[in-house]
């Protein structure tokens, strides 16, 4: 039976929700509904600059760490209390879409402040205090890997050699940093837990007709940065015999993954997201083309069997195309869980909206992925039209967007007042 809402019941504004979106919108938004909103770039400056705004104004204290995650604080229960993070990221792809990462943000700041005028209209004390988190670099658009802040953050990378990272026109994430304000040197510690909202990015809560949903579980990636290194010549006289096209190599390796995948049904996916090409000139046979390649799967089995598969495809590329091969990075992500304390609270909080979470996979990347390495994490999803992400067509409804934001606060709620217990863990949660 759905849990009767306690006294501690809290409510969000829709409306301050919703202006808060339109707002931050502004900052990179197009007349068409797209975003292009690059980390550490001027527009992404712009929109910390707001958020760190919205922080002073409203009572949450703003701290910046050495790689650039944005923070806004709530001490609601004194310095040896848990602290429960909630959020996304504000950086987006080019041409993508304005709800990706920004809504995660903006509904964390409006459930936190909902939970505690809540608290205050009460009398109560919160068990935990609170902290919004704005992401470096999750997208990967414009420095790799993806999820960069976070995973610095986690302990999964370290800070000198993320801080190095450099985008196509050879600008370093610190060079960056600085260059909008951003360098920051706040420690900020590792949370008790972390809570993301998002949208799906998938078809199945809209198809099933389901308001609210929680990844139970995460998918590995495999990401290979791959250059193949031909010739260059003239695309005239050189005889076709004699061509080494970098170019055609790439789209042999391209056909082989996508064709790959038939042989895994539903549980691999392959693409070539980007490629880049020298000279890139119509009439010059290309030289050298980068492929940034991935791998996903929830199974690590098939994921290290795509893997040597991949090998293989390189070397049967490169022999076919008559060119050599280079590989220049490898980022590994493992498959996981998401904290089952946090998917049970999230059904309790589902419960009191009359919307029991759907379970899904997320088969893309997200923070809390990284941060489920050091505490318990979870990201809650609603429905996006069509499935769409990262296309300016991307888009959640008011209503959708309005109800994650309340199920997420019920979720603060039940932490604020029942403490790390809510989690079904007797507090151990490490």
């Amino acid at each position: 039976m759905p849990e009767t809402p306690s006294p501690s019941f809290v409510r969000i504004d829709a409306a301050r929700l919703h202006g808060m979106m339109d707002a931050v919108s502004r900052f990179g938004g197009g007349g068409d509904g797209s975003m292009t909103r690059l980390a550490l770039s001027a527009q992404d400056g712009a929109a910390r600059d707001w958020l760190g705004g919205w922080f002073r104004g409203n009572g949450f204290t703003p701290q910046v760490d050495r790689i650039g995650n944005q923070f806004g604080r709530v001490d609601l229960a004194g310095g040896n209390a848990p602290t429960i993070m909630v959020g996304s990221h504000l950086d987006s792809q080019p041409n993508g879409g304005r709800f990706d990462g920004a809504l995660g943000v903006v509904a964390a700041c409006e459930a936190i402040r909902a939970v505690r005028a809540s608290l205050a209209e009460r009398g109560l004390r919160s068990a935990c205090n609170f902290v919004v988190a704005n992401w470096t670099n999750e997208e990967g658009a414009r420095f790799q890997p993806s999820l960069l802040g976070s995973s610095v953050f986690a302990g999964q990378a370290e800070l000198a050699w993320a801080l190095e990272r450099r985008d196509g026109a050879g600008i370093a994430v610190d060079e960056a940093l600085a260059a909008i304000g951003y360098a920051g040197t706040d420690t900020v510690p590792v949370p008790d837990a972390f809570i993301e909202l998002h949208i799906e990015g998938g078809p199945v809560l809209e198809r099933e007709g389901k308001r609210f949903g929680a990844f139970t579980r995460y998918w590995g990636a495999t990401k290979y940065r791959l250059a193949f290194l031909g010739r260059q010549a003239h695309t005239g006289p050189t005889p076709m015999a004699e061509r080494r096209d970098a170019l055609l190599a790439a789209a042999y390796l391209i056909a082989d993954l996508k064709d790959m995948v038939a042989d895994y049904g539903l549980d691999l996916h392959t693409s070539v997201g980007r490629l880049e090409v020298f000279p890139n000139s119509p009439n010059t046979v290309p030289s050298e083309a980068v492929l940034f390649i991935e791998l996903r799967s929830g199974a690590p089995a098939i994921l290290e069997e795509a893997e040597a598969r991949l090998r293989t495809f390189i070397a049967a590329a490169a022999a076919r195309a008559g060119v050599e091969s280079e590989v220049r990075a490898i980022d590994l992500r493992p498959a996981g869980a998401m904290h089952p304390g946090l998917v049970r609270l999230a059904e309790r909080a589902g419960a009191r909206n009359d919307a029991p979470p759907r379970p899904l996979d997320t088969i893309g990347g997200h923070d809390a992925i990284s941060l489920a390495a050091v505490c318990p994490a979870i990201v809650l999803a609603v429905p996006c039209r069509d499935g769409v992400m990262h296309h300016p067509t991307e888009f959640a409804t008011p209503e959708d967007q309005a109800f994650g934001t309340q199920v997420l606060a019920d979720m603060l709620m039940l932490l604020a007042t029942e403490g790390l217990a809510a989690l079904g863990t007797g507090g151990e949660v490490r």
